[in-house]
């Protein structure tokens, strides 16, 4: 199994998720990122909220996820950023590339 996880975050824009992803692959702590445009419900101070957001995952090995969730939470806009750990399995030449670029 491949020591490296994608990281979930969610983004009230698309250029806000683009930035987060700029930082972190400047400061080399990801290898990519993808964002896509999602619609999210949840409850948000005893309210529903129905909103439009971006998710960012980010791929980097497990080791870099404390540095990223801390860059994160340094610039994100949200008052509670969602910063998830998810593991995940991969392809050892995918592997392979992504600790190249780290």
């Amino acid at each position: 199994m491949n020591n490296f996880i994608f990281i979930y975050i969610t983004n009230p824009s698309e250029k806000e998720a683009k930035q987060i992803a700029a930082h972190l692959l400047g400061k080399k702590l990801i290898a990519c990122a993808n964002i896509f445009p999602i619609k999210s419900v949840y409850l948000w101070k005893g309210k529903i909220a129905d909103d439009k957001e971006f998710v960012l995952i980010v791929k980097t090995a497990a080791k870099n996820f404390e540095k990223v969730k801390k860059e994160v939470e340094k610039i994100h806009p949200y008052e509670i950023p969602c910063i998830a750990r998810i593991p995940v399995s991969s392809n050892e030449k995918y592997f392979d590339w992504l600790k190249n670029q780290l």
